[in-house]
């Protein structure tokens, strides 16, 4: 489970003529601000993104000429094109027009569940691309099949099934394009040729290179195949999910209903068997790697050493307590525990993509071990600790081999920015910042780790991208992205509000931070307040310097106080913070935003009797949990897609924080929050996807029943079709006016 914020996603074989000669991007009327100058509605959730032009997905292309992006087109936000730009002379083109290439064809069933899992559900068009080693021409995904667009307006499709392809890529070589369908694994020539089948075994239970659910739902692992970098072997995952719990899902639709058998692993209950095979592309020479004898173990990362010499397996034990880095040698199988990564008693181990393997044969790690994330670097046997620090590493961006620098994002200077630094590798000292103070930043690097591609944003500024040398100058800009005439916030910003941030002291001495922002207060008024909350650990971090969109203006312009407090047990403070929720959650952190709370209503522009939260997915849980264990501390709840009990959950993200149900059943039983839903007296709506695929409407179908049959007054709004984000043209809007309508009629209008 990854936040959920806000419950919608804002957020025939031959050639076909491309975009390059197009006209120019043309602008999109966007909705007039009211009388006022406020945020509207038909504004909020129109065709233009009121952020401005995001691009998503940027990268260099090989020879670094070319940047290109998947970017939103100006009349549907949710139809996203392929575009590049000329790094020498900054012209931009559409390079891959989805409209004019695609099929328009439906996505199976398949990839419709992985787009869930990557929370890109809502997109449309071309949502992922892969560059030929070369960088003359770029692997498509489009409308379920596969398209090789080239850099001179050509495209020329690769595949025409009904099956569809899953997880495709780029051989590092340049020689097959790969892709998984029919649940195997498939590799066909990159210059011409039909496609074959490496293994012919799956279907049915048994899955080749594709990532089991909780790998992609939990784990941020998204494939089950990997090739080496010579193209002598690929690697392949193999998983059968004839263990796994078998739950009827009624996906609820406006005209139907889909009744679907899903394999899904709840908490205490199987999970799928996992193995891992190397074999040559044809299929040929298979061999079986050793993941020792306990088969109930997480296969959680799977790496090429850079010269193709062997294999770095992560084994995860299924409590999350240990992690073994395996070196596997590709020809026999056999593997040998390099290190181990070890978890306390109370506490777990949190999975991360910060680490690279390097060429003369060490290896940059991200590791918890002395209380906060940091690098180290493993060579020989040993450890070199490379940052140090009551402060996290959030994020590796790059290593330059040849100078021996590390590239890393954190929050050394302020837990609210996420900020650009490096620091050397043979002499490290303090890390060297490379972006400005006053933003939340991320990057991206080239393969050589030479240029920057640099992401920021703070309260007053959505999200702009540009193009920097590695010690952090800016090159030029890829989308300023400007509040300026022509930019669609800029009718606005004569009514946006600054954002305030400040801390508060938990029960336990711990520091939470809270962000605020208000309506230009008048002397003698008391103002409502629309609490937000996420609390949930892993990526829970809420309360940051960066643009939080268009949507809590919206709601300062209706005359609500807008206000986050993040929680222990949240992320990047460190473990000890962290750990607090183990193993019970719907405890600290429902304690620390009751004091949130209290502390607004101490404020004396604040009506005490008008603070409402609300929250979706761990969220939503939240919602139920402050009005059953704090009655009358707020005036309303609103709870969007809950997990009401966590014995419902799958094991990899519940497990984590409350162990094995058979073991520590108090947890749960504690942790629940369907038992209590009878107890609930301030006003509640609560809303649920009927077709979602992760928390399962039966969490929401459970609280509304305990609470009809103990005749305790609640309402609710489930919306047909729609999964765990509910969004979507008009739904988005609908979802919205529902809240306000409800916290205005129950709380801000109340007399």
């Amino acid at each position: 489970m990854r936040a959920w914020l806000l419950g919608l996603a804002l957020a025939s074989t031959g050639t076909a003529a491309l975009a390059a000669d197009q006209e120019p991007r043309a602008a999109v009327p966007v909705a007039a601000p009211a009388e006022d100058g406020t945020l509207t509605f038909a504004a909020l959730f129109g065709a233009t993104d009121l952020s401005g032009r995001q691009p998503r997905a940027l990268r260099l292309s090989p020879d670094g000429t070319l940047l290109t992006s998947l970017q939103p087109r100006p009349d549907d936000r949710d139809r996203l094109d392929l575009w590049a730009q000329d790094t020498r002379t900054g012209e931009e083109r559409m390079l891959v027009d989805s409209k004019a290439v695609g099929s328009g064809a439906e996505l199976t069933e398949a990839e419709k569940m992985q787009r869930e899992r990557a929370r890109i559900g809502g997109s449309r068009g071309i949502v992922a691309y892969d560059f030929a080693p070369d960088g003359r021409s770029i692997l498509v995904p489009l409308d379920g099949d596969l398209y090789l667009a080239t850099l001179d307006g050509k495209a020329r499709r690769l595949t025409d099934t009904p099956g569809g392809e899953l997880n495709p890529v780029v051989s590092p070589k340049g020689s097959f394009v790969s892709f998984v369908r029919d649940q195997n694994l498939f590799v066909q020539p990159l210059a011409g040729g039909a496609a074959r089948a490496v293994t012919t075994e799956g279907g049915g239970t048994v899955h080749f290179g594709e990532a089991e659910f909780v790998a992609q739902e939990e784990m941020d692992r998204r494939t089950g195949y990997w090739w080496s970098p010579d193209e002598r072997f690929v690697a392949v995952e193999r998983f059968d999910e004839a263990p796994v719990h078998v739950a009827t899902r009624a996906a609820i639709g406006a005209t139907g209903t889909k009744v679907y058998e899903q394999r899904y692993p709840a908490a205490g209950t199987p999970n799928a068997l996992i193995d891992l095979y190397v074999m040559k592309p044809d299929g040929s020479a298979r061999v079986k790697v050793d993941l020792g004898r306990d088969f109930d173990i997480y296969l959680a990362r799977v790496d090429w050493l850079p010269d193709g010499s062997g294999l770095l397996v992560q084994r995860e034990s299924r409590d999350q307590k240990r992690l073994d880095m395996l070196r596997v040698d590709p020809a026999t199988g056999k593997a040998t525990i390099l290190f181990t990564e070890r978890a306390g008693a109370r506490s777990w181990l949190n999975l991360s993509d910060a680490y690279q393997a390097l060429d003369d044969g060490s290896l940059i790690w991200r590791s918890e071990r002395d209380g906060y994330g940091h690098l180290y670097r493993f060579a020989r046997g040993k450890w070199t600790q490379l940052t140090k620090g009551s402060w996290v590493v959030t994020e590796l961006v790059g290593v330059d081999q040849a100078k021996g620098r590390v590239f890393f994002t954190g929050n050394r200077d302020d837990v609210l920015e996420q900020q650009l630094y490096s620091v050397d590798i043979a002499k490290p000292d303090t890390p060297v910042r490379l972006t400005e103070r006053g933003w939340w930043n991320s990057a991206t690097m080239d393969s050589a780790a030479t240029r920057l591609i640099v992401s920021r944003s703070n309260p007053n500024q959505p999200t702009q991208v540009y193009l920097a040398d590695t010690t952090g100058k800016r090159l030029s800009w890829i989308n300023e992205n400007a509040i300026v005439p022509g930019h669609p916030y800029q009718p606005y910003l004569a009514s946006h509000q600054p954002s305030q941030f400040g801390t508060l002291r938990a029960a336990d001495g711990s520091t939470l931070h809270w962000k605020m922002i208000t309506p230009p207060l008048v002397p003698g008024r008391k103002y409502p307040v629309f609490f937000q909350h996420y609390g949930g650990p892993g990526t829970g971090q809420q309360v940051t310097r960066g643009w939080a969109g268009a949507l809590p203006q919206f709601l300062v312009d209706q005359g609500w106080i807008w206000f986050q407090i993040d929680n222990r047990g949240s992320y990047n403070r460190g473990k000890a913070f962290e750990d607090q929720i183990y193993p019970a959650m719907g405890s600290v952190e429902v304690e620390d935003q009751l004091a949130g709370a209290n502390y607004l209503k101490s404020l004396p522009f604040v009506d005490a009797t008008k603070v409402a939260t609300y929250g979706w997915s761990y969220g939503g849980y939240m919602s139920l949990k402050m009005l059953e264990k704090n009655p009358g501390a707020y005036a309303a709840a609103v709870a969007g897609a809950p997990v009401s009990d966590w014995k419902l959950y799958d094991t990899h993200y519940t497990e984590r924080y409350l162990g094995d149900p058979a073991k520590d059943p108090a947890s749960y039983e504690g942790s629940a929050a369907v038992r209590d839903a009878s107890a609930i007296r301030d006003p509640l709506l609560l809303i649920h996807g009927m077709a979602d695929d992760n928390v399962f409407l039966d969490n929401s179908t459970a609280v509304a029943a305990k609470m009809q049959a103990s005749a305790t007054p609640f309402e609710m709004m489930f919306y047909p079709g729609q999964t765990h984000a509910v969004g979507g043209s008009g739904v988005a809007e609908h979802l919205w006016r529902t809240i306000l309508g409800f916290l205005d009629r129950t709380v801000k209008d109340r007399k």
